[in-house]
């Protein structure tokens, strides 16, 4: 199988449109998405136990190759560190949080996970999505 990712979003339409972006560099459902954003389809915030449906969702999706999970700003990491004591213990082992960019990382993670790398190397590789810009940028 391949390893889920989840997209942990303020924002609806922000995680809506940062997986559209990623989609169209990997095989249409390639990569089993999850996105849990938004208090409501209308309002900005995130729900603990919206990212642990996702995260049970991706993982089942994954084959049992885990997940990656992907977060906008910092209360998002709180609420996925919440969702994650909601989840089994099994879930919780295959789950891998990434401090990586949401839309560098997520374009990447998509492209490492659709090759069928590991959880580990989709979650490594997500995390410095930045380089290229840093490198470009001349800010190393």
């Amino acid at each position: 199988m391949t390893v889920g990712i989840v997209v942990v979003s303020h924002s609806r339409a922000l995680a809506d449109a940062a997986v559209a972006l990623a989609g169209e560099m990997v095989p249409s459902g390639s990569v089993p998405v999850r996105v849990a954003a938004g208090s409501s389809d209308m309002t900005f915030g995130t729900d603990a136990t919206e990212i642990q449906r996702a995260l049970v969702s991706a993982d089942s999706a994954s084959g049992g190759d885990g997940v990656v999970v992907l977060m906008d700003l910092g209360s998002a990491i709180l609420s996925t560190e919440m969702a994650l004591e909601l989840v089994p213990d099994d879930v919780r082992s295959r789950v891998r949080v990434a401090s990586a960019p949401l839309v560098e990382g997520l374009v990447v993670a998509m492209i490492t996970a659709s090759i069928g790398s590991a959880r580990e190397r989709v979650a490594a590789d997500a995390r410095n999505a930045l380089q290229p810009k840093i490198t470009q940028l001349d800010e190393s």
